[in-house]
């Protein structure tokens, strides 16, 4: 287990201690100064402190008198701030754009979601319109008291470790892209706003380990989604592993069938080729592009499949096993070299669990004793967007902006 490295200055710890502070009221709710005190292990007078800052960054908010437990007149509750500091997620989809805001308290306080067919795109017009949609989100929020402390956007691809950059994204036909220059954008009052991305099956792990009311929730996971490809994160000891580039977690381009067909990768059978939304499609006798044009949006098309699987379709539950067995194989390998506590499915996976779990399951019964069991997301798509959202206000928690330094 790592610890947290110690403070160098005084300003540091008082940024830790601000942090815990913080930490506290998000982790164990609505709470005196009396009970943060003790949460944290610090003196009330120094907790006090910490308070009055935070209370006048509008980081937290007095709540009138209240119970704490302890013998002697009751304290002033305290608890996140339901203003000031947002968090604004961003999602880049195949087929579609989203942008949500989500205040201290992890509350989606506006959301936005339009079709956009970004494939084969130039990325210019597509970070245009997006940024159309955050500003729109970013004055519905301005309405009621909020600002913007940061934008995380989750990408389909391979996005760089140190910037907000996209290296790769097969699905999206985008080569290097920068994402910093949605900062410009947005016309904001300083032009500053922090703009960071990451990929979406990372970021949708992170809403897992956040959001998705696993009791306990697992620290060492590997997370699956899909959306038109296949993306996976590792979770160890509740961090994510990145790899030396940040590309860690690319199950969808495992080979499952190393002679099988052709990828956009550059290489031969990938996992996305047999259990992708698309290639799920085609060996079910649709063409996923018609199939896009009657039934736009994300989820949609998924959302068809579910519903022929639940009708009995024999072809669908056929490819569906297919896709499965695919899977569990890509999965035993993934699960033999990492050893989690669990496997967790999300994205369309989690809405075709049903169909897909047994073939996946059978094959990791078979090839391995002693298997981690397989969870399924109950966030589904909404993963990554509330995983972008959220980790900008873990930024906030983590180093509170309260305007000294």
């Amino acid at each position: 287990m790592t610890t947290a490295p110690r403070p160098h200055t005084q300003a540091d710890l008082r940024r830790r201690n601000l942090a815990a502070v913080l930490h506290a009221v998000a982790g164990g709710g609505p709470a005196s100064r009396a009970a943060v005190a003790g949460r944290i292990g610090l003196t009330r007078a120094a907790v006090s402190t910490l308070v009055d800052e935070l209370l006048g960054a509008g980081l937290l908010v007095e709540q009138g008198p209240g119970r704490s437990g302890a013998v002697g007149r009751p304290g002033t509750v305290l608890a996140l701030s339901d203003s000031g500091p947002c968090g604004l997620g961003a999602e880049i989809g195949v087929d579609h754009l989203a942008v949500c805001a989500v205040d201290l308290r992890g509350r989606v306080r506006a959301r936005v979601a339009v079709d956009s067919a970004n494939r084969d795109s130039e990325p210019g017009p597509v970070l245009a319109r997006l940024a159309e949609l955050v500003r729109l989100v970013t004055g519905r929020v301005g309405a009621a008291g909020l600002r913007p402390a940061g934008l995380c956007v989750a990408v389909p691809g391979l996005v760089a470790r140190d910037a907000p950059t996209v290296v790769r994204s097969p699905n999206l036909g985008w080569g290097l892209t920068r994402l910093d220059s949605l900062a410009g954008r947005l016309g904001t009052a300083d032009g500053t706003l922090p703009v960071g991305a990451d990929n979406e099956a990372n970021l949708g792990a992170l809403a897992e380990l956040w959001l998705g009311g696993h009791e306990p929730a697992p620290l060492d996971v590997l997370h699956v989604s899909a959306e038109i490809g296949i993306g996976a994160a590792v979770l160890v000891g509740g961090r994510l592993l990145r790899g030396e580039r940040g590309f860690a977690g690319e199950l969808g381009h495992v080979p499952v069938r190393p002679r099988g067909r052709a990828c956009g990768c550059g290489g031969r059978g990938c996992l996305e080729q047999y259990a992708g939304e698309e290639a799920v499609l085609r060996a079910a006798g649709l063409d996923p592009a018609r199939v896009a044009a009657e039934r736009p949006g994300p989820g949609a098309r998924v959302g068809l499949l579910a519903e022929r699987a639940a009708a009995g379709d024999r072809t669908v539950l056929r490819v569906l096993r297919s896709a499965g067995a695919d899977l569990g194989v890509a999965l035993t390998g993934a699960v033999s070299l990492l050893d989690p506590q669990a496997v967790v499915l999300g994205g369309a996976l989690a809405r075709l669990a049903p169909w897909l779990l047994p073939a996946a399951e059978q094959e990791l019964d078979r090839r391995m004793t002693g298997r981690p069991g397989v969870l399924v997301s109950r966030l589904g798509p909404d993963g990554p967007l509330l995983g972008a959202a959220h980790s900008v206000i873990r930024a906030v928690l983590d180093d509170p902006p309260t305007g000294r330094r």
